[in-house]
């Protein structure tokens, strides 16, 4: 199995106690970093030392509010002393529904949740990791930021706002020492993935999984492996990039 030795750093990922975020939080805890998993969901934080390998600091934060996201950063900082690694994993899908008739509440938390939250939680980190010349941030979008999905206009304007953050702050940061990359999955095997079968039309999901080449969706942990390579010091040369991770879905 490939390894990254992250021994020595400390690490937010937010959205960490439950699907994608949770496979990460056990990758980074076995590569030996330090974890704060900052997650909404109280019950899926209580479960968080049963289902990862090892004591991490847990937080009940909501991304949305960057009064909360700034209070937690600040301790999280001064508790381990350092901030080196932000996953924004944190994220919410919505309702299908044509644009013309998608609900403005829906819109709105979408917008706050998932990009605005991931602005949030790089504002208040990114002065930590400048104090020190170094940091690595992996943002979460998704294929359906690149190309729009129907029927899904909050959810993939939100992740292609969460494109253009990443290449925006690659350029700011480029020669700081912080790098910032982003990570578009097609359909992955997550909770997430399950609620959104109960919701979503038949004809689509077979639309979407028809878009992929390699004819299945991905697993958590091949998301995982490949954020840990993002955070590693072995990622040194590429900044504001967007990683697909779609089973041949994306080609550009």
């Amino acid at each position: 199995m490939n390894t990254y030795d992250l021994s020595g750093r400390m690490a937010v990922v937010t959205g960490g106690a439950s699907g994608l975020g949770l496979e990460i939080s056990k990758q980074l805890l076995e590569s030996g970093a330090q974890i704060s998993v900052w997650d909404f969901n109280q019950d899926s934080l209580e479960q968080v030392a049963v289902n990862l390998p090892g004591p991490v600091d847990t937080r009940r934060v909501d991304v949305s509010d960057y009064l909360n996201v700034e209070t937690a950063t600040r301790t999280v900082a001064e508790h381990f002393g350092r901030i080196d690694l932000l996953v924004n994993c944190a994220g919410i899908s919505g309702p299908f529904s044509p644009c013309h008739e998608y609900p403005l509440d829906a819109w709105d938390r979408q917008l706050a949740v998932n990009l605005t939250g991931t602005f949030y939680c790089c504002r208040s980190v990114i002065p930590f990791m400048l104090r020190s010349n170094y940091g690595r941030i992996v943002n979460v979008a998704s294929t359906s930021g690149k190309e729009g999905n129907p029927l899904s206009s909050g959810y993939s304007a939100s992740k292609a706002g969460i494109i253009g953050l990443t290449k925006t702050l690659g350029k700011e940061l480029a020669t700081s020492g912080i790098l910032v990359n982003c990570v578009t999955p097609a359909l992955m095997d997550t909770p997430m993935h399950q609620a959104s079968l109960r919701r979503m039309p038949a004809e689509m999901m077979s639309m979407l999984k028809a878009k992929i080449p390699m004819q299945r969706i991905g697993k958590p942990d091949e998301m995982a492996k490949m954020v840990a390579w993002m955070l590693s010091e072995d990622c040194s040369f590429t900044t504001g990039a967007c990683f697909d991770l779609s089973g041949g879905r994306t080609t550009y």
